[in-house]
């Protein structure tokens, strides 16, 4: 882990596939976002790919924006990611335990950028905001996919 990546990890009652299920389905993100940002996916495909494009409506400092995200990293079950224009990626990688649940590290890596650019998001605070909005989207995601998992 470098100095430009914030990590955060949860152990999901839920099968991989549960889990990925909803994380490459992109309407869902404002379900599972912690962080407030996310308001709403306003375009995009139902199921993400390498290579998909997505809008969303998102709110940052109270003020609403637009963004459009491509996904850049993509294994089925198993790892997804996403960047915008910045370069940063947002990326969940899935690891299945013995039991069938599944190992959940969401990552916010902005090592792409260049030193200006990563000392005005450290200045700004964003690695530690993106901390919190982690430890509390990985919350939100463990119960989406614990609900969402089918019971026999």
């Amino acid at each position: 882990m470098s100095d430009q990546t914030v990590s955060g990890r949860t152990t999901v009652d839920a099968p991989p596939h549960v889990v990925f299920a909803i994380l490459a389905d992109p309407r869902q993100h404002p379900r599972i976002d912690g962080s407030g940002s996310v308001q709403e996916i306003t375009t995009g495909p139902d199921r993400l790919s390498k290579g998909a494009e997505f809008g969303a409506s998102m709110k940052l400092f109270g003020l609403p924006y637009g963004i459009t995200n491509k996904v850049v990293e993509f294994e089925e079950d198993r790892l997804i990611a996403w960047r915008h224009f910045g370069g940063h990626r947002w990326r969940y990688e899935l690891e299945q335990t013995d039991d069938g649940g599944t190992v959940v590290t969401e990552t916010f890596d902005y090592s792409r950028h260049g030193r200006v650019a990563r000392l005005i998001i450290d200045a700004l605070g964003f690695p530690e905001r993106n901390r919190r909005g982690i430890e509390a989207t990985l919350v939100r995601l463990r119960e989406a996919a614990e609900t969402d998992v089918p019971r026999s």
